[in-house]
């Protein structure tokens, strides 16, 4: 039992060890991916652009309605913008598909006159109309490398229609090549320096430049800054190779509110839709979780001849907002996030440091332990003399005084007693009790005194029977067992 509870105590302790080894090693790196569970869902509302409360509509949008009346319009407006983030296939140990749906809802809008609205819902068969509360609605997927989160090329495409029953999604997609940029996840150990981040609107990778530290939640972040250029949206086709519907519009000057000289009120006017934004992003460093995130989105409409000498001045410099607003991150998503980056930091530094550190003592602990108890029975076992395996010291041997001549010729009705003696303490008794070179007990014949004299031959059918009764030892009844003189 001894052996066995030694041979735990080493397993133990070099098992803990081991582990406390593997795991910076081994763990760590394991968790340090994309994990194939992400499921992230961000909300972001119109807030004023200089961040002054008490706005109910501090976005402006144009009025798709306004297409078939006599003059274009824009409308206040109050949105939300609604992401989530999903993982599908294909997905591996090596990379991670990111599908992520996208929508821009209008809550509500006011006009120029005041008058409120409240947009409807869009039908179940997906009809859209100019007054639905759907603004727009994409779903971007891209695979990315599990432990750079950078996009791999094997899935990068943008689906702007949605798929008809029993229809493939990449009728309705469009590709997205030479994706660079990070977007829903920085990488692991973000610096403070520049990386790439990619713009779905404009379908670009932009620089996300560093500004500095910000504590947000009790979490260190770090803020980036990016400027996306401004971008002539009908350049990016959709699916049939043809411009996206909305990105150009050919009407009438006076529709376009356009007088002035060298414009009359009929001509038609060709305007693109145009887009550039400014984003802010707050990154969790050690694990590149994004914490909280600004977007300030402004797309118009104007003319491309801007820069054309002969286009008319007052065409030059017309533009007319199509949309323009501030999304922030509202506090839900941002304190969800800045829980998801604690709790990712916390497996990190559990797997880094706690368990390596309990782990090692532990190890350590357990082969002291053994280490101890090992050199203990080894010196006990040492300090022991082979013939010293009993404890007892004394040994049994019959009594002289019950060893008398008859009874060590005899042996008959009296049995010998017995007697205990201490054991032999010097060198002196052991001595006397060797003679010859042998212990009195391997010899015990020499108890029996020699006799000198020559010995009679004996008749053992006539010496050895009992006298008479007239015999003058009668009285003795052990002569008649004594040998004849």
């Amino acid at each position: 039992m001894k052996r066995v509870l030694l041979a735990m105590l080493a397993f133990l302790g070099i098992a803990c060890i081991t582990a406390a080894i593997a795991i910076p090693l081994w763990l760590v790196p394991q968790l340090r991916v994309v994990p194939l569970d992400l499921d992230i869902t961000s909300n972001a509302t119109t807030v004023a652009a200089d961040g002054s409360p008490g706005e109910r509509y501090p976005a402006t949008i144009f009025d798709r309605c306004s297409i078939s009346e006599k003059k274009a319009r824009t409308l206040s407006a109050h949105l939300t913008q609604q992401r989530r983030s999903i993982i599908v296939d294909p997905s591996n140990r090596r990379q991670a598909t990111l599908q992520s749906a996208q929508t821009v809802q209008i809550d509500g809008t006011r006009t120029a006159d005041g008058e409120e609205t409240k947009p409807s819902a869009p039908t179940s068969t997906g009809e859209l109309k100019c007054d639905d509360g759907l603004l727009t609605a994409t779903i971007d997927r891209v695979s990315v490398n599990r432990n750079t989160s950078v996009p791999n090329g094997a899935v990068s495409s943008l689906q702007l229609e949605a798929a008809p029953e029993g229809g493939d999604v990449k009728d309705v997609s469009v590709p997205l090549n030479n994706r660079k940029g990070f977007q829903y996840k920085f990488p692991f150990d973000t610096k403070k320096k520049s990386y790439y981040y990619y713009d779905l609107n404009t379908r670009q990778d932009t620089v996300a430049n560093f500004v500095g530290e910000q504590t947000i939640d009790g979490v260190k972040t770090y803020h980036f800054e990016t400027q996306v250029p401004e971008t002539d949206l009908s350049s990016l086709p959709n699916p049939q190779g043809n411009a996206a519907l909305g990105t150009m519009l050919s009407m009438p000057a006076k529709w376009w509110g356009i007088s002035g000289r060298g414009v009359k009120p009929n001509d038609t006017v060709e305007m693109h839709r145009y887009a550039a934004a400014t984003r802010h992003v707050w990154v969790e460093p050690e694990t590149g979780t994004i914490v909280d995130g600004r977007e300030d989105q402004h797309q118009y409409f104007r003319s491309p001849n801007k820069d054309d000498e002969d286009t008319a001045a007052p065409i030059r410099n017309f533009q007319l907002d199509a949309l323009k607003a501030t999304f922030q991150w509202d506090d839900a998503t941002v304190s969800g996030q800045a829980k998801k980056a604690e709790h990712y930091m916390g497996l990190l530094k559990l797997g880094r440091l706690w368990l390596p550190l309990i782990l090692g003592i532990v190890g350590v602990v357990l082969v002291a332990l053994w280490l101890i108890l090992a050199l203990r029975g080894r010196k006990r076992n040492d300090g022991q003399r082979p013939d010293e395996a009993d404890d007892d010291d004394t040994v049994v041997t019959d009594s002289p005084a019950n060893l008398g001549e008859g009874a060590a010729l005899a042996g008959g009705a009296h049995t010998a007693a017995t007697t205990v003696i201490p054991a032999a303490e010097d060198a002196s008794q052991d001595s006397e009790q060797q003679q010859g070179g042998a212990y009195l007990w391997d010899s015990p014949t020499q108890r029996i005194p020699k006799v000198d004299e020559p010995t009679t031959t004996l008749d053992p059918l006539q010496d050895f029977q009992p006298h008479g009764d007239n015999d003058d030892s009668a009285g003795d009844d052990t002569d008649v067992y004594r040998r004849p003189e």
